[in-house]
């Protein structure tokens, strides 16, 4: 079976692929918020967390080596140097690896708390 050209892909398999790879780097409580039926900035936001800063970085490049490996780059990034809260924007859905306590402060679970939410784990 040859493998489709990333644009031919669904918004939702590849967030659901990047929510996989976030796995690789053992990053901890993923889930996938299907933002469609909502005002949101595009359909799906991954969300993912790591418990130190090099280990929020080693998701973030986990996601990025493995997206690029199929052709899908990031339209944007933010958060490298820090490492507290790194966004992976791929205009469709958007991947989101927080430091533990980033994420406990910013809660996007809860601002998005109307979302549909797909938990993913090994």
């Amino acid at each position: 079976m040859s493998q489709l050209p990333a644009r031919d892909i669904p918004a939702q398999n590849l967030a659901r692929e990047a929510a996989r790879l976030t796995l690789t780097k053992r990053a901890e409580d993923v889930v996938i918020l299907d933002l469609r039926e909502l005002e949101g900035v595009c359909d799906y936001f991954v969300l993912a967390t790591g418990q130190s800063e090099v280990q929020t970085r080693a998701i973030a490049d986990a996601v990025d080596e493995g997206m690029r490996a199929r052709g899908i780059k990031p339209w944007h990034v933010e958060g490298y140097e820090a490492r507290r809260w790194i966004l992976l924007d791929y205009v469709d859905f958007v991947v989101h690896v927080f430091h533990a306590r980033a994420r406990e402060y910013y809660l996007l679970d809860k601002l998005w708390g109307d979302a549909r939410r797909e938990t993913v784990a090994d």
